[in-house]
């Protein structure tokens, strides 16, 4: 989340719960779960891509945990990664949203926008939305709360008091709700959901800010299979209109989601193609799928 986003959050919940009587509030966790673009502008993706990483590399106390990596999506793609603990996949999405800075290579949002002259609030406002595995919502606040949060709209103090929604923000976020599934809670306090509705919940507020890319890490873990069945439906609904990028185990999942799969191993690409190829790939099986 966005720094004007949580304080606006703590508002909302404190207000929340002098309403009901009590001081407790709570904020659902940790931070820099979506994205808030301020300025909305355009990213050129007429090469024909809208994430570009070449030769990137990363060191940790001597672990290099980035080795030399390379790895290109197309506008509209949902691009699933996998790969065996600690091969680079958070370290990954790290560099991309500012959150790491390499030691070397280059990071590119669309042609022209270079990453690594951003910080992580700055990325966040081009229009990159990230979420942790955890969800991170306002407990306290409902379902509709939490999204109409997420809105872009000015979060200084007065303007946040005398902020009420026009038609077009409503009929978006009504949309928004229809897609995640939430419509029949969108009175329920988001405390109240499922750990899956919650993960719903979460994306919304990330598609409230209209993101062009999504980094989502690993999203099904925990949810019921009925859950994890919606949440492709949901993902494969967002493929074409955003692109996505999908940190993963369930392999199912993958298969349902999937159009082309990254598999990493030791902070550099091993494999690439479809599900089927990389599942044959001997140098996958050995590192990875096992026999």
């Amino acid at each position: 989340m966005t720094p004007d986003l949580l304080e606006e959050g703590a508002r909302r919940v404190q207000a929340h719960a002098l309403k009901v009587g009590h001081g407790k509030t709570e904020s659902g966790g940790r931070a820099a779960g979506f994205s808030r673009i301020a300025t909305p502008g355009e990213v050129d993706v007429t090469h024909g891509r809208i994430l570009y990483l070449e030769d990137v590399s990363v060191s940790f106390d001597g672990f290099k945990a980035i080795n030399k990596l390379s790895l290109d999506i197309a506008p509209g793609e949902l691009r699933c990664i996998i790969g065996p603990n600690g091969a680079g996949k958070t370290t990954l999405m790290d560099i991309i949203t500012g959150k790491t800075r390499p030691d070397e290579g280059r990071v590119f949002f669309g042609s022209t926008i270079d990453l690594l002259r951003y910080t992580e609030p700055e990325i966040a406002q081009l229009g990159i939305g990230r979420k942790f595995q955890k969800p991170t919502v306002f407990e306290q606040l409902t379902v509709f709360e939490n999204l109409e949060l997420a809105l872009k709209t000015n979060k200084a103090v007065t303007a946040s008091m005398l902020f009420r929604l026009d038609s077009t923000q409503s009929d978006r976020l009504l949309d928004v709700l229809h897609t995640i599934h939430l419509t029949d809670n969108a009175s329920a306090q988001a405390g109240n959901l499922s750990h899956g509705q919650k993960q719903w919940l979460e994306i919304g507020m990330l598609l409230m800010q209209d993101p062009k890319l999504l980094l989502l890490d690993e999203p099904v873990a925990g949810m019921t299979d009925e859950e994890t069945e919606r949440t492709a439906e949901l993902f494969l609904t967002l493929k074409g209109r955003h692109s996505l990028m999908v940190v993963e185990h369930d392999m199912s999942f993958i298969n349902t989601i999937s159009d082309i799969v990254t598999v990493l191993c030791e902070g550099s690409v091993l494999a690439q193609g479809t599900l089927a190829q990389v599942q044959a790939d001997e140098r996958v099986i050995e590192v990875y799928l096992g026999r």
